[in-house]
């Protein structure tokens, strides 16, 4: 199980590193353009938080058990997509954007499935 969760935890890192990266680098009208839609209703700082935010869980998804230096951090990590992805889910439903859901329900689930397992029966220190 531990090998599953390292691969569930790289495939989210990927996906959020790449996610937030482009939104800290192009500009909003660029994210809307290329089918962010939601961007238009937000503020360009809010944005680059969220970016930030993605960045900051894909490493950290990652470096702390890595490194084994606080490796809490991962599940954490993994709890705050959780939050990202709730909040993503809120924002698509408003705009009844059902396909930007079901890909936000399922990077929850993984992340979710990673902090419940590294919390508790697969945790770094057990």
């Amino acid at each position: 199980m531990n090998i599953v969760l390292w691969i569930i935890a790289s495939l989210l890192a990927i996906a959020f590193l790449a996610a937030g990266a482009m939104k800290l680098v192009q500009s909003k009208e660029k994210l809307a353009a290329s089918g962010m839609g939601w961007t238009e209703n937000a503020s360009a700082s809010t944005i680059k938080l969220i970016g930030a935010l993605e960045v900051l869980a894909a490493v950290g998804l990652i470096l702390p058990a890595a490194l084994d230096i606080a490796p809490v951090l991962v599940p954490l990590a993994a709890l705050g997509l959780v939050l990202v992805m709730l909040g993503a889910i809120v924002v698509h439903a408003r705009r009844k954007e059902s396909q930007s859901i079901v890909v936000n329900v399922v990077l929850l689930v993984l992340a979710a499935v990673v902090a419940w397992s590294r919390f508790g029966p697969w945790s770094f220190t057990s």
